[in-house]
């Protein structure tokens, strides 16, 4: 038998570089045009009577507000759900195909079940329809087909209006999702007007995001204290005081008498124009001599995110602030860096 010849010797095909592809600005510019006229079809021509109702209907539910849809829809009515859930409405998604396996049995005649669907002959939804109502749930179809059979079967119907889909075939469902979208989020604030929603209460449903610990953390949340703080006496030199300055990672020494009243504030930029000012004499010098006696201060019960204001304030950003009591004691210190790392 011959030998085959070795696979290095066979010859590479050439690279194909990737065909670059070009959309005329004319044609995305009148894409969007075109949806803004679909949505403006939307906002024209929504029944404001329905919505009313609909939405006073969640207001005065007694139980959970669950939401079910098949696909895109399915997306909408899942993420419109957890908008409530944040806050603070008692919402779950159900889905239409869990829901016939069990998950159904989360349903009570105290709850209210709004089903999303474009057609409106959403299989999944239709089958789901006898089953929720077994079980007490008052059943409200939000839909864009006139006359369709989920509406029939519904206590409520919501119609959106739709002009047609952005899609060229008219078939993509992209403006129709649009429409749930702005629908349900909407809906979604006016509950949360309805309800008297606070800042803090929705920052309590919101403790990791930004929003949420601007509103909920105070200095005292976010402070270095005791061990941490880099403390020192008007009478140091400055020279004693230097590893004091810089093991703490604050880039400042706080001066304080015997009663930790708050004298001042050294930092490392005092510490460069002191050397440049003075060169040798540093030895010679104390803190409390080159030290700022009107530091910028905050007190523990202070948002955080005021601190951080305070620091970017005129005449000049500063990287930190001291911490005082009513009585001007020391307690603690926040610094820029603090208030990133904690996510301000």
């Amino acid at each position: 038998m011959g030998s085959l010849p070795p696979s290095l010797d066979l010859p590479t095909p050439p690279l194909k570089k990737p065909s670059h592809q070009h959309i005329p600005e004319t044609a995305l510019l009148n894409l969007f045009k075109s949806q803004q006229e679909h949505l403006n079809y939307f906002f024209q021509n929504l029944n404001l009577s329905q919505t009313l109702s609909f939405t006073e209907t969640l207001l005065n539910s007694r139980g959970t507000i669950f939401f079910s849809g098949v696909g895109k829809s399915g997306f909408v009515a899942h993420k419109i759900s957890q908008t409530l859930v944040s806050l603070g409405i008692r919402s779950s998604f159900l889905s239409p195909l869990d829901a016939l396996h069990g998950d159904i049995g989360a349903l009570s005649s105290a709850d209210v079940l709004v089903l999303f669907s474009k057609s409106g002959s959403t299989e999944e939804l239709l089958r789901l329809v006898p089953c929720a109502r077994s079980k007490g749930a008052y059943l409200i179809a939000v839909t864009s087909v006139s006359n369709n059979a989920l509406a029939n079967a519904c206590d409520m119907n919501v119609h959106l209006p739709l002009q047609r889909e952005l899609c060229p075939f008219d078939l993509a469902p992209v403006t129709s999702t649009a429409i749930q979208m702005v629908f349900g989020d909407t809906v979604a604030i006016a509950l949360m007007g309805a309800r008297n929603l606070t800042k803090e209460q929705y920052a309590a449903n919101h403790p990791a995001g930004r929003i949420g610990k601007s509103l909920i953390f105070k200095v005292k949340d976010v402070m270095k204290k005791q061990d941490e703080l880099p403390i020192c006496k008007e009478g140091d030199l400055i020279m004693d005081q230097l590893v004091e300055l810089t093991s703490k990672g604050c880039g400042c020494l706080l001066v304080v008498d015997e009663e930790y009243h708050l004298l001042g504030t050294f930092t490392d930029g005092d510490l460069r124009r002191t050397l440049k000012a003075s060169g040798e004499g540093i030895f010679k010098l104390t803190v409390g001599e080159m030290c700022n006696r009107k530091p910028r201060t905050i007190g523990p019960d202070a948002m955080a995110v005021e601190a951080m204001q305070r620091m970017e304030s005129p005449p000049s950003p500063v990287q930190f602030l001291p911490v005082i009591d009513h009585q001007n004691i020391l307690i603690g210190i926040v610094t820029l860096h603090g208030l990133v790392s904690a996510g301000l």
